[in-house]
């Protein structure tokens, strides 16, 4: 166990994981600002939308007001339901990261006679990024929202709704996904320490080395650089969820944000729907490639000493995605394709309002993809570049 790097202190009977590792959780504080900035800016409008609904008699003004109306439900749901379960994976991913890296630490304490609850109860501090995401998320909104009740009002019959402060947004997008948040943190991390110390102490379960016993024997004919390469992508599900989850934003936020003008969508929507999908791609993307590199160190490192040259160790560690990154793409694309039916069928009437023609746009779809591999493979190309910086000697002296 290295001591240049402590991440929990004792002090008398408590364990403390400190707070500046909340710091590290971009992705988590990314995810929470992009869903609660969004779902702000709808669900207040909303709200104050229903303060003048007696204002409201004309025919066509309940229609478009009830369009409204659910068009901001159904973003928010959409929007902030995708981003929520997207940072409850990304939350237990860090969690079952920490814990991974730090077993030795975290089995020494078990040994010394601290519970699995009582070295749980110091995760709380993930939720802090939580937090902090969704206070700066609902901040940012509420700045903007004067120009968003311009923008989204502008050449419309119904009267503007004056803009309020309304608390329960608070309660409801920051302080409760908080506590959520960090409740769900210690009951993971509990779950996952109820290890024996010996094991934890270990670093490994003998299920795990069993697994990969048979794993190798299974496997035994297929080449080595090949099965590296399977092996990587097979370790850890959650890397795999991420990439995918990249590409499936990029090509469900971008494609989306030019097919929202055929529903006479703002400006202003169609430029949030794709500076949300840009930022989560990059994040994503940066998150779930360094994790990999970083977690295959010490196999890049020794493949490296056996000869390999810096290609063929980054064709065996990062290529086995790439498949996963196409396939997310086209299911985004797909996604999209099918939501934006379901939101024409839900808000226009040929009665009351003509049906807008929306068909598939191949050619935006094309040019997407084409955006997105060029982007994928300047990641790769960044990342195999940065294998090649990695040092033998540093990498074989880590615990």
């Amino acid at each position: 166990m290295t001591s240049k790097k402590p991440r929990m202190i004792l002090d008398g009977d408590d364990m403390i994981i400190h707070p500046k590792n909340a710091a590290k959780l971009l992705g988590i504080f990314i995810m929470c600002f992009c869903a609660v900035f969004i779902c702000t800016m709808f669900l207040n409008s909303n709200i104050d939308m229903a303060r003048i609904q007696d204002q409201i008699s004309d025919p066509d003004e309940i229609f478009l007001y009830e369009t409204v109306l659910s068009s901001g439900r159904m973003t928010s749901a959409v929007t902030g339901g995708a981003l929520a379960l997207t940072t409850v994976v990304m939350l237990l991913f860090y969690v079952k990261h920490y814990i991974d890296t730090h077993k030795s630490e975290l089995g020494i304490l078990k040994a010394l006679g601290y519970s699995s609850w009582k070295i749980a109860s110091s995760f709380w501090v993930f939720g802090l990024s939580v937090l902090v995401g969704a206070a700066v998320g609902f901040g940012s909104a509420f700045a903007l929202m004067p120009a968003f009740y311009r923008e989204m009002r502008s050449g419309t019959i119904l009267p503007e709704p004056p803009l309020h402060f309304n608390p329960i947004l608070v309660v409801l997008l920051v302080i409760l996904p908080a506590i959520a948040f960090s409740v769900l943190a210690i009951l993971y991390s509990y779950v996952k320490l109820k290890s024996p110390a010996l094991e934890l102490i270990r670093g490994r379960s003998n299920k795990l080395a069993r697994k990969v016993k048979r794993s190798g024997k299974r496997n035994k004919d297929i080449a080595f650089l090949r099965e590296l390469k399977q092996s990587t992508v097979r370790s850890r599900f959650s890397l795999v969820f991420f990439i995918w989850l990249a590409s499936f934003i990029f090509s469900n936020n971008m494609i989306m944000s030019f097919s929202m003008s055929v529903l006479g969508a703002a400006d202003m929507m169609a430029a949030l729907m794709m500076g949300t999908g840009i930022v989560l791609t990059f994040t994503t993307l940066i998150i779930s490639v360094a994790t990999v590199v970083k977690g295959n160190s010490k196999t890049i490192a020794i493949l490296r000493v056996f000869g390999y040259s810096d290609r063929e160790c980054a064709v065996a560690i990062l290529n086995g995605y790439r498949p996963v990154t196409y396939f997310g793409f086209a299911i985004g694309a797909a996604y999209q394709h099918g939501l934006m039916l379901l939101m024409i069928n839900l808000f226009f009437d040929n009665e009351m309002q003509a049906m807008p023609d929306y068909s598939f746009n191949v050619g935006i779809c094309v040019i997407m993809f084409i955006s997105f591999v060029i982007l994928y493979e300047m990641f790769m190309l960044a990342y195999s570049k940065k294998i090649k910086q990695i040092p033998l000697k540093e990498v074989m002296q880590e615990e």
